[in-house]
């Protein structure tokens, strides 16, 4: 039987964010732990069943995830990757291992460290130099020398919003087997496309992804190719390693690797110009005319995307600026019910509201942690909902609040979660269905909210998360790149990245 290491580290971390994500934020499963924890669209559990099918003896070592955020702590990280390495070796020890397939998101950064997924892979990479390593990534993936250095393959998710995380994991566990089984060895190719991109213009249901990712499914039939993957990278991490990357994966082809990696990367670089919004987007004020007009057309739910603060790119949400104009709009008093807004991270205001449900309270709301583009709001309203130890997909358990004030719920959350689904307002009785409008700290709509969703637009709010990514003030990002920069030639051979080559 053959043994097959596995592990995780799932986290995209926004270096405009303030807040050090640590211990409290994320959901730490231990060894044997993970057994007990295989989800629906989860990268991890979709390798586990696999080798597990395919006859393998799994031996895990560590999975860690969070909500998107800011920089991880760098002692909490060394903790986990030390935990990796020492679990692996001890069960190397005891007997030898045959492969290593992890799930890691591939833009996770470190406070006052840098990259995380690198340094793990080379660790893991010298200590068991000749075993073969793969890996299931995220579509925001920041490729890095390191990474490519250290790992046999890759495969991201093709799907945004990331419907297919279990697939993927099921592929990176297939491209394990076929050196376990057939003995065949993994040759990959990367290859640097200069372009930063939101994920809010590079959603897969629309152009000119839908082409961009049938051409990355049409290369995966190709004999001898094993995986093909664009990795959008994360534009909100100031990173010098921060662009769009092909990677692909091949038989023991280099050429094969290299060729497929360079038609790709053309492919993607001749289509800089169409990336557009999936969604109308507009000015704050703006965005909210339309909200209020199209809801009260008979439109409604209708959803604006406050994107500017969306924690699920690892903003801090507790930016108020939307929050203001919300509020100084006579026009909301026209509602005919409330507009729910979820939602806030602020723990001192919502741990306020606990036991005063019905009460009215004096509460000063957000700009704890965005202090450079927000100030606090302070409201005064009733307190309509609470909901303690609420969570989901497991992350760790928080409270959450509702308050009414000037025709508005607004949620208030004491841990930073992401507003990704309805549930959480259904949960707290707001009943979503039958809202006017609702706005979510998010970029694209998530399909709980997409099925819901009468109408949206999306608002150009300030924060963590700005989507006009010219306005960012980058100091690490290595220039020209598009959009910064616009009158530039791209050499495709020139960005083919070579295993221990120099950026």
């Amino acid at each position: 039987m053959k043994r097959v290491l596995v592990g995780g580290l799932h986290h995209e971390s926004n270096s405009f964010n303030p807040i050090v994500a640590g211990e409290k934020d994320f959901t730490v499963f231990h060894g044997e732990e993970i057994f007990e924890n295989i989800r629906d669209n989860d990268s991890a559990s979709g390798i586990i069943t696999t080798l597990q099918e395919a006859g393998c003896e799994v031996v895990p070592t560590v999975f860690a995830r969070a909500v998107p955020n800011g920089e991880v702590d760098r002692e909490f990280y060394l903790s986990l990757k030390k935990e990796i390495l020492d679990r692996a070796i001890a069960a190397h020890k005891e007997k030898p291992l045959d492969a290593i397939t992890l799930s890691l998101h591939g833009s996770m950064r470190i406070k006052d460290f840098g990259e995380a997924e690198g340094p793990l892979l080379e660790e893991l990479r010298a200590a068991f130099p000749d075993l073969p390593i793969y890996s299931a990534l995220d579509m925001h993936t920041t490729m890095t020398q390191k990474m490519h250095d250290n790992c046999d393959g890759f495969v991201g998710y093709k799907f945004a919003p990331h419907t297919d995380c279990t697939e993927t994991g099921i592929h990176a566990a297939e491209m394990t087997l076929k050196k376990l089984q057939e003995g065949i060895d993994g040759t990959s190719s990367w290859v640097r496309v200069p372009i930063l991109i939101a994920g809010e213009q590079s959603a897969t249901s629309t152009q000119p992804m839908i082409t961009l990712i049938q051409a990355l499914r049409e290369v995966e039939k190709r004999q001898g190719v094993m995986a093909a993957s664009y990795l959008m990278g994360f534009p909100w991490a100031d990173s010098s390693d921060g662009t769009v990357s092909v990677h692909v994966v091949t038989e023991g082809d280099q050429n094969l690797a290299d060729d497929t990696a360079k038609e790709l990367a053309e492919l993607i670089w001749n289509k800089r110009e169409e990336f557009t919004f999936i969604t109308e987007a507009l000015a704050p004020k703006d965005a909210l005319e339309k909200a209020i007009k199209s809801s009260q057309s008979g439109i409604k739910p209708f959803y604006i995307s406050d994107s500017g603060d969306n924690p699920t790119a690892g903003a801090s949400s507790d930016n108020t600026e939307f929050l203001k104009v919300i509020l100084e709009c006579k026009e909301m008093k026209k509602l005919k019910k409330p507009m729910i807004y979820g939602g806030f991270y602020d723990p001192l205001a919502t741990k306020a509201c606990a036991g005063k449900v019905g009460e009215t309270v004096e509460l000063e709301i957000g700009a704890s942690f965005d202090t450079l583009s927000s100030t606090p709001v302070k409201v005064t309203g009733t307190v309509i909902a609470y909901y303690p130890g609420w969570t989901k997909n497991k992350y760790p358990k928080g409270d959450l609040a509702v308050v009414r004030t000037h025709n508005v719920d607004i949620i208030l959350a004491e841990q930073h979660v992401g507003f990704t689904d309805p549930v959480m307002y259904s949960d707290l009785g707001l009943q979503p269905e039958d809202a006017d409008i609702i706005v979510c700290k998010l970029g694209y709509l998530t399909p709980g909210h997409e099925k819901l969703a009468a109408g949206s637009v999306l608002a150009l709010t300030v924060g963590n998360t700005n989507e006009k990514l010219e306005n960012i003030d980058y100091q690490q990002v290595r220039r020209p790149v598009f959009p910064l920069d616009r009158e530039f030639a791209y050499d495709v051979e020139d960005n083919l990245m070579h295993k221990g080559s120099a950026l």
